[in-house]
């Protein structure tokens, strides 16, 4: 019966190891995809926050070592090497509570990260140049395409780019400009004029920009809730097998042990 049981302990921590291993393999492509995502919002927030960068290269290395620990652990269960249980539930603990202290500093820290990303979204704003290449008023562009808005609190934000408000005639970013037809995978970048017919004013008004009227902050926000909920998932599910694989570790180093301490022989 104690036989029995063993085993299934075995099979059961070595099937949550391996899924450990694809979790860690999941953590560890998300920190990947915050470096090298260059076309959405993401990397705004890699740009604007030192934090981001901080938590992405803190995701890469704890899925790599969450891998690593899933495939010691893999073989511990399977071989029943009692040295490789212990090293694996000491790093299964070390990795939960770096997991628990980086979550809870995230979350201490979120007013500063938006604080910083409505900062430097001002300063992509305000700097904006029509014909510039440049990977941050890409990605600022692709976000009032696809979010449907302009600015960050409304579309008045684009009154403080001075290049904008000097022209003559009357010109708003052509990733603002408010489409009736279905046509928002084409992101339109750098500055477009605007054909007003029986226009009596001159200069650049903001009043007659045929642009959204809401800024993207709402978008943006509602965008990191629902990413956040992934992650928060993810990590949630990994601290759950994390948990089972360091009561099972320790159920089979007892037996191990026990079996060892029989097993000595007597003279």
């Amino acid at each position: 019966m104690g036989s029995a049981c063993i085993k299934i302990t075995k099979y059961f921590l070595f099937l949550f190891n391996l899924l450990f291993f694809i979790l860690g393999a999941m953590i560890l492509g998300f920190g990947v995809w915050i470096l090298a995502d260059k076309s959405s919002f993401i990397f705004v927030l890699q740009t604007s926050s030192s934090s981001l960068n901080v938590g992405a290269y803190v995701c890469i290395g704890v899925g790599a070592v969450t891998m690593l620990m899933g495939f010691l652990g893999c073989i511990g269960a399977v071989n029943e090497v009692r040295c490789l249980l212990g090293l694996y539930f000491v790093f299964l603990l070390l990795i939960l509570v770096t997991q628990v202290a980086a979550g809870v500093l995230f979350y201490f820290n979120m007013d500063k990260v938006k604080q910083e990303v409505g900062g430097i979204i001002t300063k992509i704003i305000q700097n904006y140049k029509d014909g510039q290449e440049d990977k941050l008023q890409e990605a600022w562009d692709y976000v009032q395409a696809q979010g449907k808005c302009c600015g960050w609190d409304g579309f008045y934000n684009w009154t403080e780019n001075t290049e904008l408000m000097n022209r003559t005639n009357v010109t708003y970013p052509c990733s603002c400009e408010n489409k009736t037809e279905d046509d928002s995978a084409l992101v339109r970048k750098g500055f477009c004029e605007a054909h007003i017919v029986n226009k009596t004013q001159s200069g650049n008004s903001p009043q007659d920009w045929p642009v959204y009227q809401e800024g993207c902050k709402s978008k943006v926000q509602a965008w990191l809730q629902d990413n956040l909920g992934i992650i928060l998932g993810v990590c949630v599910g990994v601290a759950v097998i994390e948990l089972l694989g360091m009561l099972l570790s320790i159920c089979l180093c007892r037996h191990i042990h026990s079996e060892d301490y029989s097993k000595v022989p007597k003279y």
